[in-house]
């Protein structure tokens, strides 16, 4: 039950810090992103983004964000069930390789002889540059034509006791569709095929981080339940456990004085 609490206090602690920079990213990441789709999409086909490129999907990669302890509910379990229903149903006719963010990852899938990278120790050091390292290592290797489609599955922090499982399309970018009447005409300095080569890269890498920084937020508020949950589940056992204590030990007392109480009637007979 001691362990437990800290546990919980610590994983408090860290969550505030972590909410807070995600919460803060957010705003820029989403209309960085709305940007960049309704860029894709006035691209002229011959001009289009090598990032926007829509080939016959043979090959996915999937990108598993998980964290690298347990005790953390079923935070890390929703994910390794994602992405093996995605494995098993969506692209059960297509080769499929995993990139593992997170060491619980990597021990689910790492039998399966798929997983080309293993970035467990991400996390010691949870900076955009080491993120942006990751998303360049994705680009290049959907560029040259390695792999058709690349997809992110990780938990969306929404509140300390709800996580959201997410699947993002990373590469190649979704067009950007919306049924409401949105101003898409922008004026751009310097041309538009400048402003991609440059906006994209960028915007990926974004999306990455904040889908880590995520997830990293998700992981203290799932352990902070999970361990306030077991602290009073120790804590109802412990008073169970003092209870029947008391009644043995009531029980025993009992028959000691009985036990007196007969001797001393003998002695006196």
């Amino acid at each position: 039950m001691q362990i437990t609490s800290a546990m919980k206090m610590v994983s408090a602690a860290k969550l505030k810090k972590a909410q807070d920079a995600i919460t803060a990213m957010r705003p820029y990441s989403n209309k960085l992103t709305e940007l960049l789709q309704s860029l894709s999409a006035t691209l002229d086909a011959d001009s289009g983004s090598k990032y926007a490129e829509q080939r016959e999907v043979k090959k996915v990669l999937i990108v598993a964000v998980t964290s690298n302890r347990g005790l953390a509910g079923a935070f890390n379990s929703n994910i390794i069930k994602q992405v093996t229903r995605l494995t098993n149903d969506t692209y059960a006719t297509k080769d499929v390789s995993y990139i593992a963010i997170g060491k619980k990852a990597n021990d689910a899938f790492k039998k399966t002889n798929k997983v080309i990278a293993n970035k467990s120790d991400l996390y010691e050091d949870l900076t955009f540059d080491n993120v942006s390292e990751i998303a360049e290592m994705l680009m290049d290797k959907f560029v040259s034509g390695e792999f058709d489609k690349i997809e992110i599955v990780y938990n969306h922090f929404r509140n300390a006791a709800t996580q959201i499982i997410m699947t993002e399309q990373f590469l190649p970018i979704v067009p950007f569709e919306s049924d409401e009447n949105v101003n898409l005409d922008y004026v751009f300095e310097p041309s538009k095929l400048e402003i991609v080569e440059e906006l994209i890269p960028k915007s990926l890498k974004t999306q990455l981080y904040k889908g880590i920084r995520d997830s990293f937020a998700s992981e203290h508020g799932a352990r902070m339940t999970a361990m306030h949950k077991a602290t009073d589940n120790a804590t109802e056992l412990r008073d169970q456990l003092k209870l029947t204590y008391n009644k043995a030990r009531q029980a025993a007392i009992t028959n000691e004085i009985l036990e007196i109480v007969g001797g001393a009637e003998a002695l006196n007979n």
